[in-house]
């Protein structure tokens, strides 16, 4: 979903600076660099925030049996590496008859690194909505009991207050953290056009590091209601907007804007 009422600076520009709060893709063939060579942008790729492993001593005051739970709920290949690198700390073996709810198809085909993929035990919504994610745990939802792995200060309100309002028996798990990262290398070294966030936590270390941030006709992408919620909480106007139907993915949302902006030069 985009804004239309901010293109006209950037359409006076022949490269467009796109700062993407995420770490550089491993792969020169990710999407994003697809778009660099659609259109006359540059993309920056720098982490706005870090994350950090609770230890197993620490999770092991939120008294969760980990065994007992039959299904398990992911957001991020991150939430997958940090369960199963407590399973390993505490020797805890996961049945193999396990459930596991993802929100998307990238995001699932994660847990191959770590069991045996099958697809009658993996499950993932059909356009990275939580809400697709909701429609398939609805069709399964029956005698499990569902752990949502989250990071100590990120969890998705809308996935715990679903779970609370669908009846299900939940708990969430937090094994990890989000820390803030020194950003002031990358947003000093140059002036970016656009700046776009995938989580409440990015928006938040941006405001660490710069507590008089203002926009400055920069626009802004959000990835996820939270971190819409996030980043209009703090003052920002959101103009690029994902998921949604047209535009499931911030790449997707990105591509949209600059065909909309491409056709009006």
């Amino acid at each position: 979903m985009i804004h239309n009422g901010a293109t006209a600076s950037i359409n006076k520009k022949t490269s467009v600076q796109i700062l993407i709060t995420q770490p550089r893709p491993e792969s020169d063939k990710s999407p994003y660099f697809e778009l660099e060579r659609k259109y006359p942008i540059e993309l920056t790729f720098y982490p706005f925030i870090k994350l950090e492993p609770i230890p197993a001593r620490e999770f092991r005051k939120q008294k969760i049996d980990l065994i007992i739970f039959s299904a398990i709920i992911f957001t991020s290949r991150n939430a997958i590496d940090h369960f199963f690198r407590m399973c390993e700390e505490m020797k805890i073996s996961i049945s193999q008859e396990n459930k596991y709810f993802c929100i998307t198809e990238a995001v699932a085909l994660y847990l191959q690194k770590f069991i045996l993929y099958r697809k009658r035990k993996v499950f993932y919504g059909a356009d990275g909505t939580n809400k697709s994610m909701f429609d398939v745990i609805n069709k399964h939802k029956e005698n499990e009991k569902f752990l949502y792995v989250c990071s100590e200060n990120q969890q998705d309100n809308e996935i715990v207050n679903w779970l609370k309002s669908n009846n299900c028996i939940f708990q969430l798990a937090f094994m990890y953290r989000s820390v803030s990262n020194d950003v002031k290398v990358v947003m000093d070294s140059k002036e970016f056009d656009i700046i776009c966030f995938f989580t409440p936590s990015g928006v938040r270390s941006l405001f660490d590091n710069y507590p008089r941030f203002r926009q400055n006709g920069a626009l802004i992408g959000a990835f996820g209601n939270n971190t819409l919620k996030a980043g209009e909480a703090a003052g920002l106007s959101v103009d690029i907007k994902a998921p949604s139907p047209q535009t499931p993915s911030m790449i997707s949302a990105l591509d949209c804007y600059l065909a909309t902006t491409s056709k009006k030069k």
